[in-house]
């Protein structure tokens, strides 16, 4: 039987942070990865926005994590080289009756801490950007966007320099206690068991599923998930904008944007779509409801223009109903297993969060 001092599970963005902060602390640490590439599931399939912390509950992990995982986000890429910018966003209201709304963010937005939010009225909204339909505006000069898949190869090589390895092609298959140590039990072509002291279980859309497979974790200890489907069109052309533009966010998501690329190349998504099983198909057929969300804040949009290009899915921790779906992170004080920490409901904003989630749990490691 193999060992090791600790393994990741996952080498999404979130997963490569946290092994990246664990291996830097001396740790020997190994990155299982069921895929042949690393983040090729939530953290490739997104908007690749940094959020400034605005929506999220005071008090949430989410909230707390986004903030402090912005600040540190920005320096990293800054100090890393790590393409980024921060172009900032404009929250819109196109009717006056969604301006209370836009009240409600800000006052959320400053309980977390994001104090530079300004309003904007009617003539500010069309001084700083002439082509939008809104009553008024929250903008945001925090938010930015960054490119996902260097952040990722960033990760992987602070792991890789303080000697950590990535395995590929090595899905977790089980995993058990024993005399204080976990087994893991890897489907590659052999079927590897592992011994580790520590287990971090990163696996996004695998998590609740590897956990399922985890003897001796309660039931109780393992959530039911729901998986928020979200597609992305397109843009042929430029568009009239060099920030981002969000509407007042709906039910499931922060509604269909539009976001921008390192090249200034504009996206528009995601929606909403409940789902039973993972399945990033597009519907060409959703064009039709984009186009009407898009002109309700662009009217001069050209639908022609827009054409489906890829989709992502967001997990959902608790009911479709709940009003709120926290990340879940969870250690043995919380479900009794000795060396095993599970993240569950890791979504948005954990490309913004993740060297704050990956300081927490190398905080919850600490002996």
């Amino acid at each position: 039987m193999e060992t090791t001092d600790c393994i990741v599970i996952g080498a999404g963005v979130v997963g490569l942070a946290v092994a990246s902060k664990l291996a830097a602390t001396g740790r020997e640490v190994l990155v299982l990865e069921a895929e042949n590439a690393i983040g090729t599931q939530t953290s490739a399939r997104n908007s690749e926005v940094v959020h400034a912390g605005i929506y999220y509950p005071p008090a949430s992990l989410k909230a707390a994590f986004c903030v402090s995982g912005r600040k540190a986000l920005y320096h990293y890429c800054t100090d890393r080289g790590v393409p980024f910018s921060r172009c900032g966003k404009l929250i819109v209201a196109t009717e006056n009756d969604n301006i209370s709304d836009l009240d409600d963010i800000l006052k959320t937005g400053q309980a977390n801490g994001v104090t530079d939010l300004i309003k904007l009225d009617q003539p500010q909204v069309r001084e700083m950007a002439p082509a939008l339909n809104a009553a008024a505006a929250l903008w945001s000069p925090s938010t930015g966007i960054v490119d996902s898949h260097q952040l990722m190869l960033s990760l992987l090589g602070d792991l890789q320099r303080h000697g950590g390895a990535l395995v590929l092609n090595s899905g977790v298959k089980s995993m058990s206690s024993h005399g204080g140590k976990l087994q893991v039990t890897v489907d590659d072509d052999v079927e590897t068991t592992i011994q580790a002291h520590t287990v971090v279980n990163c696996a996004g859309l695998g998590a609740v599923p590897v956990a399922n497979h985890t003897n001796g974790l309660p039931a109780s200890a393992i959530p039911r998930v729901d998986y928020a489907k979200g597609s992305y069109f397109a843009y042929s052309g430029k568009v009239p904008f060099d920030c981002l533009v969000y509407p007042v966010p709906s039910p499931g998501g922060l509604g269909i944007h539009l976001t921008l690329d390192q090249a200034g190349q504009a996206r528009f998504g995601p929606d909403v779509e409940w789902v039973e099983e993972i399945d990033y198909t597009v519907d060409q057929n959703s064009r039709i409801k984009f186009v009407k969300s898009i002109q309700a804040y662009w009217p001069d949009l050209e639908p022609l223009r827009l054409h489906a290009s890829y989709s992502g899915i967001r997990i959902k921790t608790f009911a479709k109903n709940a009003d709120y779906h926290d990340f879940l992170i969870s250690g043995p004080k919380d479900h009794g297993v000795p060396g095993l920490i599970n993240l569950f409901g890791i979504e948005s904003p954990s490309l913004t969060s993740c060297l704050a989630i990956a300081d927490y749990v190398r905080a919850k490691l600490v002996v």
